[in-house]
């Protein structure tokens, strides 16, 4: 059913929302990416967002949130408040845009109802999460069940990353074909460095540690591979 409908993935030019984007290409027969310009620090996103939809083919829109900026101050906000790079423990991180995913959301679920859009994808993930409230899944669905109130409309909410790690989206992105798509065309760091980033904010670390995880699994399962051909072939010839 989903091979004949549209998707509207929220789109920053980073690794997940990246990623979910050719996972819904897989899905679905047409998908729209929109992106968000809410006076973020690292505005370069926003470019590698264009350039992604431009050399890929996917329609691609920028809305406008700039309130956003004035409300919610914090270090990807505010060039004067550095990224922390360490998680505090007894409070949420400075990175935490505060409504920003309800907001993100609230607003596609508007774009797309204005279209016929009934699919919404999101690349929020409970798993590495950072201890940002807005990507739990109790949120989401609490979101989604508000969305279809609000508009009378029966949207889905889509979240493919949300139970699995960095490594495990590093391997979805693999298995899409996209991976060096994701290694060199995203920006997923709070500094504003595309690819492999500045390397020290949170961001850089759990991307970095995620794709060392991958990389080294799929060296344990490629030896375990060849250990099973090699006693194979000794059965074979005993």
């Amino acid at each position: 059913m989903q091979k004949n409908e549209k998707a509207l993935v929220v789109f920053s030019g980073g690794q997940d929302s990246t990623t979910c984007l050719f996972w819904a290409r897989q899905l679905f027969a047409e998908v729209i990416a929109l992106s968000f310009d809410y006076g973020q620090k690292h505005r370069l996103e926003l470019d590698c967002a264009r350039e992604i939809c431009a050399k890929h083919q996917i329609e691609h829109h920028l809305l406008d949130l700039g309130l956003l900026n004035q409300l919610a101050p914090n270090s990807l906000t505010r060039p004067e408040i550095e990224v922390e790079k360490n998680l505090p423990d007894d409070r949420l991180p400075n990175t935490f845009v505060d409504g920003r995913n309800m907001l993100f959301l609230s607003f596609a679920a508007v774009f797309a109802k204005q279209r016929g859009i009934r699919h919404l994808i999101t690349g929020v993930s409970q798993s590495d999460y950072s201890g940002y409230p807005d990507c739990r899944d109790i949120f989401v669905k609490s979101l989604n069940v508000t969305l279809n109130l609000a508009m009378d409309y029966e949207f889905v909410i889509h979240t493919p990353l949300m139970w699995i790690d960095k490594a495990e989206t590093w391997k979805l992105a693999d298995d899409l074909g996209v991976l060096p798509i994701i290694q060199e065309e995203t920006l997923t760091c709070y500094n504003g460095i595309k690819g492999d980033g500045c390397g020290e904010c949170p961001a850089c670390l759990l991307r970095r540690k995620g794709y060392q995880r991958y990389c080294s699994k799929e060296s344990n399962h490629t030896f375990e591979n060849q250990e099973i051909d090699h006693i194979n072939e000794h059965k074979d010839k005993s």
